[in-house]
């Protein structure tokens, strides 16, 4: 959420904004803000006026009932009472103002930074950077659920009859290499000096539209019925709900951490032949990494971290890419956002394994983060969040890159300790 004072003073920058990301449909909220954000602050100076007055009658009442002057101080007192009915209606009014500035401000997308690439959607987005060889082996490649399925390591039709599309049961040699995975991810996080956290599953709903905008709420979240209570869509949420209503200090920053959760997504919408298997799911686990820092440090942290999610995946040879997002293919609470993408030798092609964000002070306003310096003055801290890893997905570029000739599949060795020193996994059937 913006700063109702940068929205008042400059209305066309964020205008011009809106029209980056091809929000036109929003530019009204613009101007609706200003109008409304006007008529609340002359509403709250008349309310303190009449406070005043007030005041200032009441003393006479009291004058004149020490005069002993008691139908004048009834008179008086019918004055207060008018007072009273007149701020009762402007409190009124300046509620409804209030919350609907506020519903209207929640609506507005964060300032997008000027390194931005301006584009409508994903399609536009821009590649930044290779690291390792994308390699086309000379031998054909299953679908990543056929290789699964020759280590007797997936079930999805009796996962069907359980939960429903969307979910999964990993088995075996393919569940243990899940669980390795997150196992090495919590390791080298630690390694980078980010302390290990385990957050809440669930969180409440203030903590949710303090995290993120209503459309994607609306996009991902699963409701417990009859509570205010939501499944987490990534750690993330819970994680930077950790500082909601703080006043941090200053010379704590920067709070790194990473964080192991479960993830639950309703996953709206149609998805193409490739998101069959585990590549879009309801309930998946992901390695996850949040910063929360001062305003100055945080495109230095960044780009540390999505080269952490780069340096992780090479570790086990997965080719990668970094990927610049477009104006347009930005959620509005971003400021800046870098997808990292592994080669999948089988499509021959890069797909997302990895999101990284910066939402400068969008979240910290929502939630109320802010910190304290040396001389006492309060600022809104900067809040980014990234993933290391999350598979069952990061599973599919995993399995096509170590796949082999003869069906067995190769494991790195910063792996195999979490592997029981395996060196590959061989095939069943």
């Amino acid at each position: 959420m913006l700063d109702i004072k940068f929205v008042r003073e400059n209305p066309d920058l964020v205008k011009e904004n809106m029209k980056k990301k091809f929000q036109d449909h929003k530019l009204h909220l613009v101007d609706e803000v200003v109008e409304e954000d006007l008529a609340l602050r002359t509403t709250q100076r008349q309310a303190d006026e009449l406070r005043n007055q007030r005041k200032t009658i009441s003393k006479e009442i009291g004058k004149l009932m020490g005069q002993g002057k008691k139908e004048e101080a009834n008179q008086t007192k019918e004055k207060v009472a008018t007072i009273a009915k007149q701020l009762e209606e402007l409190s009124k009014k300046e509620d409804e103002l209030r919350q609907s500035v506020q519903e209207k401000m929640m609506q507005i997308p964060n300032m997008i930074d000027p390194s931005v690439p301006i584009g409508k959607d994903d399609s536009e987005n821009v590649e930044l950077e290779r690291f390792g060889e994308a390699i086309i082996p000379d031998f054909d490649i299953p679908y990543h659920t056929e290789i699964m399925e020759s280590f007797n390591g997936i079930d999805l039709d009796s996962a069907r009859k359980v939960a429903g599309n969307g979910f999964y049961y990993l088995m075996g040699d393919i569940a243990r290499l899940h669980s390795a995975i997150l196992s090495y991810a919590r390791d080298f996080m630690i390694d980078k000096g980010f302390t290990y956290v385990i957050p809440p599953y669930m969180i409440r709903s203030n903590v949710v539209t303090g995290v993120m905008s209503f459309a994607e709420m609306e996009g991902m979240m699963y409701k417990i019925e009859g509570e205010d209570l939501y499944l987490i869509g990534t750690s993330e949420h819970s994680m930077i709900g950790k500082f909601i209503d703080t006043i941090l200090d200053e010379k704590d920053l920067p709070y790194t951490y990473t964080s192991y959760s479960p993830c639950f997504r309703k996953e709206k919408g149609a998805h193409g032949i490739e998101e069959r298997g585990v590549y879009r799911i309801h309930q998946f686990e992901k390695q996850e990494m949040i910063v929360v820092c001062k305003p100055e440090d945080s495109m230095d942290w960044f780009k540390k971290m999505y080269m952490n999610t780069v340096e992780f995946f090479r570790s086990m040879d997965i080719p990668v890419r970094t990927l610049e997002c477009c104006s347009g293919d930005l959620a509005d609470l971003k400021c800046k956002s870098v997808d990292v993408e592994a080669w999948s030798p089988r499509q021959q092609k890069y797909f997302e394994v990895g999101s990284c964000s910066n939402l400068t002070d969008a979240q910290a306003r929502r939630l109320k983060i802010r910190v304290k310096d040396e001389k006492g003055n309060k600022y809104f801290a900067h809040t980014l969040n990234n993933t290391c890893v999350a598979p069952p997905r990061m599973l599919i570029a995993f399995l096509e890159n170590n796949l082999q000739a003869d069906g067995s599949v190769n494991i790195p060795k910063v792996l195999q300790p979490y592997m029981g020193m395996k060196e590959k996994l061989v095939p069943v059937k």
